[in-house]
């Protein structure tokens, strides 16, 4: 069974965060504060950047969110359970109203 091309897209976007992380864990890359304080323009490119990413992100994962809740699926065990007893209430109902019947000596209805 080949995997699929979008699962194979986001595994190799995710090691590619996880090698980007362990490369900042190890201090593969690092600025300095002078070097930050030195070209503003870029610091609040990187903030502004950073913010919409996160705010896009967070605009998926609602979607996904939203989706998922409301999204129609089948009864839950619970429910079925409830159908099942309303099923078994009606049964009951019809064989007692038809051992009235029979009792009073009224005519049977079926």
């Amino acid at each position: 069974m080949r995997p699929s091309r979008a699962i194979l897209f986001w595994t190799l976007v995710l090691a590619v965060l996880v090698v980007l992380e362990l490369a900042e864990v190890f201090k593969f890359f690092t600025l300095g504060y002078v070097a930050v304080l030195a070209n503003p323009l870029a610091f609040i490119f990187s903030i502004v950047l950073i913010t919409i990413l996160a705010l896009v992100g967070a605009l998926f994962i609602g979607i996904y969110i939203a989706h998922r809740i409301l999204s129609p699926q089948g009864f839950t065990p619970f429910e079925e359970e409830m159908l099942h007893m309303r099923e078994d209430v009606s049964k009951l109902r019809e064989e007692m109203d038809g051992l009235a019947r029979s009792l009073r000596g009224g005519p049977e209805k079926k």
